[in-house]
Formats: C-alpha cells, sequence, structure tokens
C-alpha cells in the first residue's frame, strides 16, 4: 500500500498516487538541467509566438549565471525579479539559483514604497525588469533609497518574434521606458554576451535558500519566507505525483498566473519544467487573449485563480473558441465555487480540481484528487509526503477529534525554514514535533471521515481577491496619509468575482470633506491597483472599538454581513 494506513485520508487515497514516494533533496536548478538533457529540442516556453526551446535555454541560463558573477554577485546575495511573465523570468530565476544566489519576488504593480520596503528588507543587492515605465521607473530612485547596487533591464522588444520587435517601438514608444547612461543599469543583451562559463555554486539543498518569497502571515506585515532548494525541489515532485495523468515531455501549460506568485511559481513555472514541458507565457491576464491562447496554442494544462475560471465561463463569445485541448485544471489562491466548477467543466470538457497551499508551503499542500471523488468546498487530499494536523485553537499543540474544528497544520519537505530576519514571527507559525517540524497556517478546518481538508474560517485578517492577498494594515497605512483621515479600517467583504473585495470604513476629521473618487486618486501612487478599496463609507460616528481600545475590524464585516440578509 502506498499510504501507511493509519492516516486519516489512506482510505480515500488515490491507489495510483504514491503518498510515501521518495522526494530527495536536490539543488532546484537539476530540474532544468535534467530536462535539458533528456529533451532538448523540446520548446521550453512559447511567449507572443517566439519559442525557445530546453537546449537554448540551458545556454542562456548558464550566460546569464556568467554574467551576474561578472557584476560581482556570489552566493546567499539576494537578487529581485520585479517582472511579470516574459522569457527573463525563468531566464534569470535559474541563473540565479545557479550561482546560489537567493531569488526575492516582488509584485511588479507595487507602489515604490512597497518596493523601497522589501528591498530594504530583503537586503536585495540587484533588480530584473523590464523596459516599461510604469514597472521600470519605480527602481532608480531605489539606489539613493535602499542597498541596492544593480538593475537588469530585459527590453520587451528583445524577446519577441522578429516582426513584432521591429513593430514595438514605433507602436509601443510611450510604452517604452527612458533608461538613463548610468553603469549600475545594464541592459540583459550586455549581461549575456559571455560564453557562459560560469562557476557553479556548491548548494546544500537542505540548507541553502532558493527564494524569499514575502507574504502577510498572520499579522498582516509582509514577511519573506525562505524557501530552501529542497522546500522547492520537493514541492515540484509533489505536485507531479499528485497528477498521474501528466505525460512527461508531451504537456503545454498555460501560464497566466504570474511567476511572482508562489502559486505561479510552482504550480507553474517549475513543474512545467520538471516534465519537459511547454510554457506558454502570458504576460498578464485578458480574458480575450487568454480564450484566444488556449483555441490557438491548445494548453494541456491551465493552473489559475477562481475569478479567471468565471470570466472565461461567462465571456460572450466563447463559443467562437476551443477549449477542449485542457486535460485538467487547478484553482488555487481562493475558494472554488462549485457552481464556477461545473460550468468550466462543461464548457471545456477538462477536469477542474480544487488545491490550497501557502507562501511557506513552497506553495502547495493540498489537492483535490483526479481520479476518486472531489468533494464540493473542500480543498482535497495532501499531497505525497504531507501530513495533516488539526490542533486545538486553545493550546495550538493538542490534536483534536476527525471531524472537530481547529487550526490548520502540515508537516512536509516544503514547509519552509523559517520567515527572514524574523524570529518571534517564525516561533509563532513553526513548532518542532517529535515528529517534525510543524506550521500553524492560521486557518479554521476540519478532516471530515474520508480524510478531506476542509477549511471553515480565517484565523487571519488578510484578503484574498483573485488570488492575491492584501494586507489590511498597508492599505490602512496608505490611507491614514490623508490628513482629512482621522480613523480607517480595511478589511475583505464577499465579492461574487473576485472571492472577496477591499472595503474601507473612514472617519474623517471634524470639518474635513472627501469623495470616494478623491482617495481613490489620493492612493493611485501608493498602493498597487489591487489593493486600492473598491468601496469606501464615511462614517459621522467613530469606529467600532474593542475592549482595548482598538478598531474592530469584526464588528464592521459583521455590519456589511447583515445588510445582504
Amino acid at each position: 500500500m502506498t499510504t501507511p494506513p493509519h492516516l486519516p485520508w489512506a482510505k480515500k487515497y488515490p491507489p495510483s498516487v504514491d503518498w510515501s514516494a521518495p522526494l530527495d533533496a536536490r539543488p532546484l536548478y537539476e530540474i532544468l538541467d535534467d530536462s535539458a538533457r533528456q529533451w532538448p529540442d523540446n520548446p521550453a516556453f512559447d511567449f507572443m509566438g517566439k519559442t525557445t526551446t530546453y537546449k537554448t535555454l540551458a545556454k542562456l541560463v548558464a550566460r546569464a549565471a556568467k554574467g551576474l558573477q561578472n557584476l560581482g554577485i556570489k552566493k546567499g546575495d539576494r537578487i529581485g525579479m520585479f517582472l511579470p511573465n516574459t522569457p527573463a523570468y525563468p531566464i534569470m530565476y535559474y541563473a540565479a539559483l545557479k550561482i546560489g544566489a537567493v531569488v526575492v519576488n516582488f509584485n511588479p504593480l507595487y507602489a515604490e514604497r512597497e518596493v523601497e520596503r522589501q528591498i530594504k528588507d530583503s537586503g536585495a543587492i540587484a533588480m530584473v525588469t523590464i523596459d516599461t515605465p510604469a514597472i521600470f521607473d519605480k527602481l532608480p530612485p531605489m539606489f539613493e533609497k535602499t542597498g541596492l547596487k544593480h538593475i537588469i533591464v530585459a527590453p520587451i522588444a528583445d524577446m519577441l518574434p522578429l516582426r513584432l520587435a521591429l513593430l514595438y517601438p514605433f507602436v509601443k514608444r510611450a510604452e517604452i521606458a527612458k533608461i538613463p547612461p548610468d553603469p549600475r543599469i545594464v541592459k540583459i543583451g550586455k549581461l549575456l554576451n559571455n560564453n557562459g562559463d560560469f562557476s557553479p555554486a556548491a548548494i546544500d539543498p537542505q540548507r541553502d535558500l532558493a527564494v524569499l518569497q514575502y507574504t502577510g502571515g498572520t499579522t498582516g506585515i509582509p514577511k519573506g519566507a525562505m524557501l530552501t532548494h529542497a522546500n522547492l525541489h520537493a514541492n515540484a515532485r509533489q505536485s507531479l505525483l499528485s497528477f498521474p495523468c501528466i505525460v512527461l515531455g508531451e504537456e503545454r501549460m498555460l501560464a497566466v498566473i504570474p511567476f511572482f506568485h508562489v502559486f505561479g511559481m510552482t504550480a507553474v513555472l517549475n513543474i512545467t519544467l520538471l516534465i519537459g514541458g511547454k510554457l506558454i507565457m502570458l504576460p498578464q491576464f485578458a480574458l480575450g487573449q487568454t480564450v484566444r491562447a488556449i483555441d490557438r496554442e491548445r494548453p494541456t494544462i491551465f493552473p489559475a485563480v477562481p475569478t479567471i475560471f468565471t470570466a472565461i465561463n461567462h465571456y460572450r463569445d466563447l463559443a467562437k473558441f476551443n477549449l477542449r485541448s485542457l486535460k485538467f485544471c487547478v484553482s488555487g489562491g481562493a475558494p472554488l465555487p462549485a457552481e464556477v466548477k461545473r460550468d468550466f467543466e462543461k464548457l471545456t470538457g477538462c477536469i477542474l480540481v480544487e488545491g490550497y497551499g501557502l507562501s511557506e508551503t513552497s506553495a502547495v499542500t493540498h489537492c483535490n484528487p483526479m481520479e476518486g471523488e472531489n468533494k464540493t468546498g473542500s480543498i482535497g487530499l495532501p499531497v505525497p509526503g504531507t501530513f495533516v494536523e488539526i490542533v486545538s485553537l486553545e493550546d495550538r499543540k493538542t490534536l483534536v477529534p476527525q471531524g472537530e474544528r481547529g487550526e490548520l497544520c502540515v508537516r512536509g519537505p516544503q514547509v519552509m525554514a523559517a520567515y527572514w530576519n524574523q524570529p518571534q514571527e517564525t516561533a509563532d507559525v513553526l513548532e518542532q514535533t517529535p515528529d517534525g517540524l510543524r506550521l500553524h497556517t492560521g486557518d479554521v478546518a476540519y478532516l471530515d471521515p474520508d480524510g478531506y481538508t476542509f477549511i471553515v474560517d480565517r484565523i487571519k485578517d488578510m484578503i484574498a481577491a483573485s488570488g492575491f492577498k492584501i494586507y489590511p494594515r498597508l492599505v490602512e497605512e496608505a490611507l491614514y496619509q490623508h490628513p482629512s483621515i482621522e480613523e480607517c479600517a480595511v478589511a475583505g467583504v464577499p465579492d461574487k468575482y473576485r472571492g472577496q473585495t477591499v472595503k474601507a470604513w473612514i472617519k474623517l476629521r471634524e470639518g474635513q470633506s472627501l469623495t470616494a473618487d478623491e482617495l481613490r486618486l489620493f492612493l493611485k501612487d501608493r498602493l498597487s491597483a489591487i489593493e486600492i478599496p473598491k468601496s469606501f463609507e464615511f462614517k459621522t460616528e467613530p469606529l467600532p472599538k474593542t475592549l482595548v481600545g482598538k478598531i474592530s475590524r469584526k464588528l464592521l464585516v459583521e455590519g456589511e454581513e447583515k445588510k445582504t440578509v
């Protein structure tokens, strides 16, 4: 039997999935090395019609690694990825790993103050970006504000097929950043201008970091989850083992979920390169473009968040396109509504399963099985090698009986090493037990009689909107910068499309006036678009408080829920 019989989910675990499969600790970059040897002529990725093979990708990675070393970057240095899904991401990501540097993922929608905060916290000395003004222009000021030493720029035109590359400077002239003449700013073409003879770093997979993945954790303050090479390599393997229908060397993965998000990094980028598949990269989600890409490029696998599947279900021109190439899709980042799953499967003929994970778990811990029962509202069964434990909400140690609610905890090779420079926050979520390191997720859950996990509530205050986690405290900090605001609170409220949406409750200073439109304009340069509240409620009375005098988000949300009853 491949699943130990004493585990709660043993009787429902698919026979074709080996829960006890060995998960050797290996450097993460070896997944690219292995595929380049086995499938050198297979397309590794396609970007806007330009295809790159595994053999070519491996050569580009080696040259990028040499280029980074020529800049003086060494093992342990942090390199920020400030990029949408473009060829520059996998090239620079794996190049950093090859020389033992640590990748730090940045959301390119971050406001300048958020970029500054994360560069300072991570100690990143280099940032990789593209030549789009909305993204690039945030970085040069960081030379003076932080310890940043290098900016590596990948021009969009250089990544396009020849016919588009020739037109791009004319058609998109206003969307090309002006790169100042500064020796600290290097174009990727110059970085790659070498023979690729880099000096490989000696990697201890269990100890050496591969990625700092920033997350809000339980407090709403972004923290860097320290993910080792072993964490990420194991999680890619766990994901592969969970989907026995995958055919090595033949799959095509639609990459809409951004690589800078932990879901996209593991379930899209790393797993595709592990299986010798083809990444069909889209720089952002645009409904029409996504549907056309499925029709034209014939992907077989498509991970996404529920809002994307919802949008496709309601696309008015959907009947004009063939989506039947999809074999299976994975939904993560937010709860998957039953009607969204049902409608999408009917439209495409594929299987849509819900999964679950965290930045702290590299990301995947659960998924509904491809064969067997998919339970509505459940995040499914643990992926191979993962133990699920539900502990008491009172003492956070005692295991509760199966079926009883408690805090969801996991153990497994994908669990992070710690939070970067945050010993107390680390101690709050990581517990050393006789059976191994236990991660407290901050989510309330229970195991049903078949061992399926159901999340019933969130301990965290974080808002899950369209698969992104939004930290209320950061939004509140931005709001408090407005001189007219006396008090404010931010929380997530239910939204049929996004899962949750951001709402702000505001009490103005006496004699002041402010409109929602004026406030959105004020926040434009302080928050990313996804963080700006979608609705504002202006209060004339002070906001409700807890007994100790803190503004109570809970009471505000409860008041919102009463309005919908």
